[in-house]
């Protein structure tokens, strides 16, 4: 199972200062896409009292899992960040992929993939990364002063006893004061923000993940621990099978068309049912209160369905996208019609660009996403959200969003009527998926629509620039008196423009093969990138590289290539390679790629022949790895100086 390497906090923050000062963008997102706020507008929102900037957010899934996702989301327009649901099993084995994005949305994984530790440092050394971007005044003067107001919301599951154990009561603790965390990031960091008062409490709220047949009971239990013993602000995710399945079945088959998508039976009999909730919220609401907290709750989680496409593995999947924005949004109605009391209300389900206006003007807030950043464009998608809300208000003339919900008072009916009755919604407007063209991926050339890269939320892919290359080459027998020339081949880069992996920060979910047009997933067919020894000794498999950028003039790359391990170093003062394989370590000259010497290692005989191809493709991709024009996970740790606010220091 591949396992995601949290990016230390010191190497996030020289990658995003380089390349926002060489490119233009913070991991991949273009300036352009950077949400700065709506001249003349004020999106803000209250959430369990806490201020936020915009209503918008990701939800608890692949978006606010690892420290540069929180900051793209953030860098996108998104002021309350749902974080990656923990829970006391905290070493899950996930089946891969874990994504189906293709049309509808599905996945097969529901809870975070790092250890309750890491987690809390990725989350922490988030907030920091935002606290250095407003005292940076990178993105510009007025930063501090423009949407900045940002809440983090806690996700955790699924059990009374595994939410009251000590390790998780802990985690919660240290989000709430995570003073000893910041104290410990704050070490690695430039001097010039070392000693920022940066805010120890993370948060303070709790979205409730009631997944896994969580019964009401179980559910009174942990909101009542959260609200008293742990002094928590709650939010309960609700289910869509709240809906009943007959209710669920008609909508999602007669009324929207998907006929294909076959509910889970054992859901609608384990999760809490509709009667209970109307007993149950009320209760917790009065108990919320009486502690000084407040209770929300949120519609929905994702639908429980059977896996009818065998894209991925198990016979159970949980359905996203369009079909569940209706039935979160009929759920919405019937619950407020069943309560008959007044509870704040956010919305997780199929939101995006065009029915966010309509989704707020349900008075539900925040709205948080998850399934249309897994297309193309990624995070870019975010800053649309915002300019259609925007533009919505202005033409009703109103400039907050408690006047725009006004306006819409009263008419909850007709609005979820109206995007029950849309076309958009329907499988004959979702059916289709990606095209393939046929053809197979491989190390280097692709068509080169970089697809693969803003599709991936933790930005995994990258693309870097070599030269176009037609090399023709001989092989060598290494003998003991000589180095003989046998006939060779042929190495040929058509592009100049291509595309890696960094493996350590890609939990090969599979997105990015659902939205390539080639075969073979760019996750696995392109170069994989490590970013330590380490994780490339275990994790290499058949295809995988490190570099050691030794910044004395000597790089050094570790390569496995169809299953063979190699190593190169290039010494650029003598001009000669050392270039090592299972059988031999052969001198080679850098300039024409000639054999000068060899000798035999690991107790072979005196005879071993030379796999030059496989020698040219770790000096291609060493050195053109190193371009600086690109910067990404793969270098920046061999990138020197970056400019740190008006000064080019060393991070």
């Amino acid at each position: 199972m591949p396992e995601l390497v949290p990016i230390p906090l010191p190497l996030l923050l020289r990658r995003a200062f380089l390349e926002y000062r060489r490119e233009g963008k913070i991991f991949d997102l273009p300036q352009n896409k950077f949400f700065r706020g709506i001249p003349g507008l004020d999106l803000s929102v209250d959430f369990h009292g806490h201020r936020a900037s915009t209503p918008l957010g990701p939800a608890a899934g692949p978006h606010g899992q690892l420290a540069q996702n929180i900051v793209l989301s953030w860098l996108g327009g998104s002021r309350i960040i749902e974080l990656k649901t923990i829970q006391i099993l905290d070493e899950l084995q996930i089946p891969r992929p874990c994504i189906d994005a293709a049309n509808v949305g599905y996945n097969v994984e529901w809870s975070q993939e790092l250890s309750l530790d890491q987690s809390l440092r990725e989350y922490v050394g988030a907030a920091m990364f935002l606290e250095i971007l407003k005292a940076s005044r990178l993105l510009g003067e007025n930063v501090p002063s423009v949407p900045g107001l940002t809440v983090f919301d806690m996700s955790v599951g699924y059990n009374l006893e595994g939410i009251r154990s000590p390790r998780v009561r802990d985690w919660i603790q240290s989000m709430k004061n995570a003073g000893a965390v910041v104290d410990e990031l704050r070490t690695g960091l430039p001097a010039e923000y070392r000693d920022l008062p940066f805010p120890t409490s993370i948060s303070d709220t709790v979205s409730l993940s009631t997944f896994h047949g969580c019964p009401a009971g179980e559910i009174e239990g942990i909101v009542a621990y959260l609200l008293t013993e742990m002094g928590c602000h709650v939010c309960i995710k609700m289910n869509p099978t709240l809906l009943g399945r007959a209710e669920t079945e008609y909508l999602l088959h007669d009324v929207l068309g998907y006929h294909e998508i076959q509910l889970s039976p054992e859901a609608f009999e384990k999760d809490l049912e509709f009667d209970e909730a109307l007993d149950l919220i009320p209760r917790l609401q009065r108990l919320a209160q009486a502690n000084g907290r407040s209770l929300s709750v949120k519609f929905s989680n994702t639908l429980v369905v059977k896996n009818h496409k065998q894209v991925l593995a198990g016979d159970l999947m949980y359905m996203s996208g369009p079909p569940l924005h209706v039935l979160a949004l009929n759920l919405v109605q019937k619950f407020r019609e069943g309560l008959k009391t007044s509870i704040p209300m956010s919305f997780s389900g199929g939101l995006d660009a065009h029915n966010i206006a309509q989704t707020l003007a349900l008075n539900l807030i925040p709205v948080t996403t998850c399934t249309d950043l897994l297309r193309p464009g990624g995070y870019a998608r975010l800053i649309r959200y915002l300019e259609n809300l925007g533009a919505k208000m202005t033409e009703l003339g109103v400039t907050t969003i408690p006047d725009y919900v006004s306006r819409f008072a009263g008419q909850e009916a007709a609005l979820v009527a109206e995007a029950t009755a849309n076309p958009r919604y329907r499988w004959e407007h979702n059916k289709g998926v990606p095209r393939k063209i046929g053809t197979k991926l491989w190390l280097y050339d692709c068509i080169n629509c970089d697809k693969c890269i803003p599709v991936c939320p933790n930005d995994a892919n990258f693309a870097y620039e070599t030269a176009a290359e037609f090399i023709l080459y001989d092989n060598f027998e290494l003998l003991p008196d000589r180095i003989r020339r046998v006939p060779g081949g042929v190495l040929r880069l058509v592009k100049s423009h291509q595309l890696a992996n960094y493996a350590d920060a890609c939990n090969e979910c599979g997105n990015c093969d659902v939205f390539c047009p080639e075969t073979g997933g760019p996750f696995t067919e392109k170069p994989r990138f490590f970013g330590s020894l380490k994780s490339y000794r275990k994790h290499a498999g058949k295809n995988g590289f490190y570099v050691d950028w030794d910044l004395e003039g000597q790089p050094t790359i570790y390569g496995t290539i169809d299953g063979e391990a190699y190593v190169l170093t290039l010494n650029h003062v003598t001009g000669v390679g050392h270039f090592e394989t299972k059988d031999a370590e052969v001198a080679m000259r850098l300039s024409d790629n000639e054999a000068l010497s060899w000798k035999a290692r690991n107790g072979t005989d005196t005879q071993a022949s030379m796999p030059v191809s496989q020698y040219l493709k770790l000096k291609l991709l060493l050195e053109s790895i190193g371009n600086p024009r690109h910067v990404h996970f793969a270098n920046v740790a061999g990138l020197q100086e970056v400019a740190i606010g008006n000064e080019e220091s060393a991070l």
